[in-house]
């Protein structure tokens, strides 16, 4: 009859064998457990460094099978504990020793399990007759160990069954087994993998509880199969209760209600659990949110869930600094208080100071601006955002003083797409070479945002949209009414899998309608160039130019960017770029007067994001414009 043999926790083992392997069972059922995971090896016991120490250096034998090589020294006492842990003699052997098990163990994590290995001490096994004196009596050379693996043949999966734990229990939502089927090899890491994406996909149908308390295994030694039986346990549906929210302090406990209670009476689903964490975690007033759900149904058959926060420092000032060739240093400070009045709203202040070497203009550009961000406002689902700035602008294109504020609300639809719509004002005046306008704008903004990235200043997968539609109404005598439109979007594809090398790619559009460009304010127009567009280019170069060759900005824009970023060795990495854009003269104008730059760039990883210095050159100069760009910041360029 079969042998049965211990495994991990809720694992049964069957092995079956042909006539001749049940008599001599130590050849053919294994006492190891089938798909078990290699196991960090035990701590030395207090005996392993009895007498001299002895040294020992530690030669792993490649398989040919990567995975197996990093289980076969991940597992490895001897090569684990060799620096950290000086030992004697009789230690290394009693270290041998252990490892022949774990080393059992690994080769059967990864399908081997008719391999075999090996230890040689000094060329003799572990346990050979009165070895350690012998190695005690060595010279201080390094006791040299070779380790070994004869892998035969890997076992392959035959079948896969989801089987309910308990008779009449309805496993029908658990689906079929994922990522695991007949014929893929028998490894502890699929095995582990599948149980867990059967357990998930219960748990994401409203299953809480949902687990497979045990899972049956049988490998057949003959046909080098393994047959895995989960047992299900689905556990009842349940929807949420209404949350609760510890910890905090100072935030007004109403907000939290609400913000939390999005998931009351919703049907339980861990991503929806998560989603609400991180909305609670934006408010922004909270550096740490957990959620925990209880371990049983409430009376009402609801389940408890808690959000366990702590609080941050509610005030903060920063400040950040970039450098650009002809545009200059631009440097901006902020003070921020995030719980103003005690419901998670957040004021920033903020000032910027730029100053300009472009050829024709002096002067220093400000802005200072206040920008208020109220959660849940009014009780809504939703943030408003007031605007207030006052601001001098000194460029090339034009001069520009202006008072500007918005009103408008923004609606998280999912945790990567935001809508907002709002109002905005503006006047002020701006001076061209040729005409000087004192203007009044009342917009009606409308924005869309998503952001599928991995990481918002270092992003190595994904992509990234925005939009921005503004119709727009001059006040002044002209009472013209045109919409201006503005879209971006990058996305970033990781060509290795590790992070190292990520290819970046962005394109951008923008058109005016319904006025004449004179008709319309010079910094409502569009230009092209600098370290936001066109890098190699000055600020705002590319585009329809006056009679002295100033920009003068068109009704259309085209730009796309390709971006090699390269890891080179710990936090450094460079990267190489092409960037190309086009201004037109008319709304769809096209690629009338496309440029194209090209350069290299360093980059430093820091914990707030990357450190960027890029050098580019531009392949066709503009009149006027330098032969080159430095663009210093911190993250990325797109």
């Amino acid at each position: 009859m079969p042998s049965l043999h211990p495994g991990l926790a809720f694992l049964s083992l069957i092995l079956i064998g042909s006539a001749h392997a049940q008599a001599q069972p130590s050849a053919s059922a294994p006492a190891a457990p089938a798909a078990e995971e290699p196991r960090p090896p035990a701590e030395p016991r207090p005996d392993d460094s009895d007498g001299p120490v002895r040294s020992y250096e530690i030669t792993f034998t490649p398989t040919g099978n990567a995975a197996l090589d990093t289980a076969l020294e991940g597992v490895s006492a001897m090569r684990r504990l060799r620096e950290s842990v000086p030992t004697s003699a009789e230690g290394l052997v009693a270290r041998a020793l252990q490892d022949l098990g774990h080393f059992r163990t690994a080769l059967r994590s990864e399908g081997y399990y008719a391999g075999t290995a090996s230890i040689t001490l000094a060329g003799e096994p572990p346990d050979a007759p009165n070895l350690a004196p012998r190695l005690a009596a060595r010279g201080p050379e390094p006791v040299p160990v070779l380790v070994t693996a004869n892998t035969g043949p890997q076992y392959r999966i035959s079948t896969v069954t989801l089987r309910p734990a308990a008779p009449g229990t309805d496993i029908a939502e658990a689906g079929e087994v994922a990522g695991l089927g007949s014929g893929d090899p028998a490894r502890a890491e699929s095995v582990n993998n599948a149980q867990e994406a059967v357990v998930t996909r219960l748990r994401e149908a409203g299953h809480p509880f949902a687990s497979v308390p045990r899972r049956e295994i049988t490998v057949d030694h003959d046909a080098r199969t393994m047959e895995v039986v989960y047992r299900i346990e689905p556990g009842p549906r349940a929807r949420f209760a209404q949350p609760v929210v510890e910890g905090s302090e100072n935030v007004d406990p109403e907000l939290l209600r609400r913000a939390s209670g999005v998931l009351a009476d919703e049907l339980y689903d861990p991503r929806e659990l998560d989603r609400v964490r991180r909305d609670v975690l934006a408010l922004g007033v909270f550096g740490m949110v957990r959620a925990r759900i209880g371990e049983r149904l409430d009376p009402d058959g609801r389940l408890p869930v808690t959000f366990l926060v702590a609080e941050r420092p509610f005030r903060a000032i920063g400040g950040t600094a970039a450098y650009e060739t002809r545009y200059g240093p631009t440097l901006r400070a902020y003070w921020e208080h995030r719980n103003l009045f005690g419901a998670a709203e957040r004021l920033r202040i903020e000032g910027e100071v730029s100053r300009t070497t472009q050829r024709g203009i002096s002067g220093t550009g400000y802005k200072l601006s206040a920008n208020l961000r109220q959660p849940w406002f009014a009780g809504l689902n939703a943030t408003a955002v007031t605007d207030v700035a006052i601001l001098r602008e000194r460029l090339l294109a034009y001069d520009r003083d202006a008072i500007t504020a918005g009103f408008s609300l923004e609606r998280r639809i999912d945790p990567r797409l935001t809508l907002s719509a709002g109002i905005a004002a503006e006047i002020g005046k701006t001076s061209e070479l040729d005409q000087d306008l004192s203007y009044s704008l009342l917009s009606l903004p409308f924005g869309a945002r998503f952001d599928g990235t991995d990481n918002v200043l270092d992003p190595t997968r994904g992509y990234r949209a925005n939009l921005l539609v503004s119709p727009t109404i001059s006040l002044a005598d002209s009472n013209s009414i045109f919409v201006r439109v503005r879209g971006t979007g990058s996305a970033y594809l990781d060509l290795t899998g590790s992070k190292s090398s990520i290819l970046a790619l962005r394109a951008g559009f923008g058109t005016l309608a319904g006025a004449q460009a004179g008709e319309i304010p010079p910094h409502l127009r569009f230009y092209a160039g600098g370290g936001g567009s066109v890098r190699g280019y000055d600020f705002q170069s590319i585009g329809p130019r006056r009679r002295d060759q100033t920009p003068r900005g068109g009704l259309s824009l085209l730009e796309a960017s390709v971006e090699l970023r390269q890891r080179i060795t710990g936090p450094y990495g460079v990267a190489i770029f092409v960037d190309a854009g086009s201004v037109g003269e008319d709304a769809l104008s096209g690629f009338g007067d496309l440029r194209v730059g090209a350069g290299v760039g360093l980059r430093y990883a820091t914990a707030i994001g990357p450190i960027r210095a890029d050098v580019a050159l531009p392949l066709s100069k503009v009149p006027g414009s330098s032969g080159f760009g430095l663009y210093v910041g911190i993250g990325q360029a797109f």
